[in-house]
């Protein structure tokens, strides 16, 4: 079906950059929107960032003006660029894509990616 591979986790110092990749494959006719939850332990999932078939992008206030979700069309791949990073930013990141499989149908389907531990510590 379809398959989200993450990348890009790590662990980095307080103030410091990472970027998170999620790349889509298998059978997709059409990405209806992508985005980055994140959770850590003993703590709620949360939205990190979303973006939809139109390019409109949202966040979550934690991060607004720290982090940037982007996408590349061509690849399937959907980034999260953090910047200035703080320890409250550490969490298990997963991405998730809606996805329409095939044009004979206009069912949409939800995938998750595996994960990607995100470590901010000195």
């Amino acid at each position: 079906q379809v398959q989200l591979v993450e990348s890009g986790g790590g662990l980095v110092q307080p103030g410091g950059s990472l970027r998170l990749s999620c790349a889509a494959s298998g059978s997709i006719f059409r990405i209806a929107s992508m985005g980055w939850y994140r959770q850590a332990p003993g703590k709620q999932r949360e939205l990190v960032a979303g973006i939809i078939s139109t390019g409109t992008t949202n966040y979550a206030d934690s991060v607004k003006g720290r982090f940037t979700i982007s996408r590349d069309n061509a690849k399937n791949t959907v980034y999260l660029q953090m910047n200035s990073l703080k320890p409250e930013d550490t969490a298990v990141y997963y991405c998730k894509s809606v996805v329409q499989t095939t044009s004979a149908s206009s069912a949409m389907y939800q995938y998750w990616g595996q994960g990607t531990q995100v470590t901010v510590s000195s």
